[in-house]
């Protein structure tokens, strides 16, 4: 059921930086505004496989299914070295791109990094597995729609700590661009980052 517990549990849980906040506000900072609204929605839609496993008890499984859970893991550890690995190779300068940031193609490939950046995350599956449930009436006679409710609740909040990390992001992005030192020590951070939390993960037990 819904409480103020259950904000404030899920308010903390959104804002603690992770591979999607450092996602959207690096897309922020090299492409816009448009761009970080983008990769704010990617990251909300990766949150999905993991909630609907949830819900319908596939969770459990990949939770006891030691090969599961390794591969899901493998899979994240390899996307986040491959993030980190291209921030780091990247060269552009950061610059203004209104049309570019309008392009539709463009936006897609935005939506789907963020999306792959959490739906490739085991730890989000686990941390559902054991969070959503002790918010459950056990004596409602519809629980999942009680889950359904508390899960759109958690990605509608999601979506707009993301969007604000983004706008906040965007905020600082001209004196980022006129800087082409400031430019290279970010890209480097976001790489180091990105490595450090797929070292991180590669490291995680179940």
């Amino acid at each position: 059921m819904l409480t103020a517990n259950y904000l404030l549990t899920s308010l903390v849980v959104v804002l603690i930086p992770g591979a999607g906040v450092l996602y959207t506000i690096s897309t922020a900072l090299a492409r816009g505004r448009r761009a970080s609204f983008h990769a704010s929605v990617g990251c909300t839609l990766g949150i999905v496989p993991h909630l609907v496993a949830t819900i319908f008890g596939l969770a459990a499984v990949m939770h006891a299914g030691a090969v599961a859970f390794q591969g899901l893991k493998l899979a994240g550890v390899a996307y986040l070295f491959y993030l980190a690995i291209a921030t780091w190779r990247d060269r552009r300068a950061f610059a203004v791109q209104p049309a570019q940031d309008r392009d539709p193609d463009d936006a897609r490939s935005i939506i789907l990094r963020g999306l792959l950046v959490n739906v490739l995350n085991p730890k989000l599956t686990i941390f559902f597995l054991a969070f959503l449930p002790q918010f459950v009436d056990p004596a409602d006679p519809s629980p999942l729609r009680q889950l359904l409710g508390l899960s759109g609740i958690f990605m509608a909040m999601t979506l707009a700590v993301f969007i604000v990390y983004g706008v906040l992001a965007h905020a600082f992005r001209q004196a980022v661009i006129e800087s082409p030192r400031v430019q290279s020590w970010l890209r480097r951070g976001f790489a180091s980052v990105f490595a450090a939390l797929g070292a991180e993960l590669a490291l995680a037990d179940r």
